[in-house]
């Protein structure tokens, strides 16, 4: 009796001193995509900032971040002073899901303090174009229950494939472009924050 009491305790307390896994989520709050989107005007090329706002996604078990961007998150419907009657009921529909894999395993070994560079690949599932793009990122653990995520180097999207896509190619026109710029410079800033 008194050994089995003993396993128990030891048990128990083993079970409290293993490290609680994570359970990783983008914190909207805090989580963003900047672009500069470069108009080609007779007069020249002119640059326009735009913005995704509210990022939201978790990471799996099995590491797997789905990321949906949808219309109602971006800087459009600030531009045109609201969007037009067709397009609000496309508002919180993904115009794209970008969907990727790291291992939580790897957030969770993250010191306080510690940084870590990992080169993902960005499957983009947009209207049924699947493109995959590597992107370097760098995870910096800034305290127990939040990781920054920023760009480890610099990250540019090709523009002829946003106006090849007829969504994009729409919002594109909605802003008044009717040409860009062959790269789309992008930032991210992203807080993950353990649920």
């Amino acid at each position: 009796m008194a050994a089995t009491r003993a396993l128990s305790l030891l048990a128990a307390v083993a079970l409290v001193a293993l490290p609680a896994q994570a359970a990783w989520q983008l914190d909207p709050a805090r989580s963003a995509i900047d672009a500069t989107v470069i108009e080609i005007t007779p007069s020249g090329p002119v640059p326009h900032q735009h913005w995704v706002r509210e990022l939201s996604g978790n990471i799996s078990e099995d590491g797997t971040l789905r990321l949906p961007l949808r219309l109602s998150q971006t800087d459009l419907p600030a531009r045109l002073g609201g969007l037009p009657v067709w397009l609000k009921g496309m508002a919180d529909l993904p115009l794209a899901t970008l969907v990727t894999r790291l291992p939580p395993e790897r957030l969770n070994g993250l010191a306080v303090g510690d940084s870590l560079t990992e080169t993902l690949t960005f499957r983009v599932d947009a209207e049924g174009v699947d493109q995959q793009e590597p992107m370097a990122l760098r995870f910096t653990r800034e305290s127990e229950s939040r990781i920054r995520i920023a760009n480890a180097e610099r990250v540019a999207v090709d523009g002829r494939e946003l106006m090849a896509n007829p969504t994009l190619r729409t919002v594109l026109l909605l802003l008044g472009y009717e040409q860009i710029g062959d790269e789309v410079p992008m930032n991210l800033d992203a807080m993950l924050i353990d649920r």
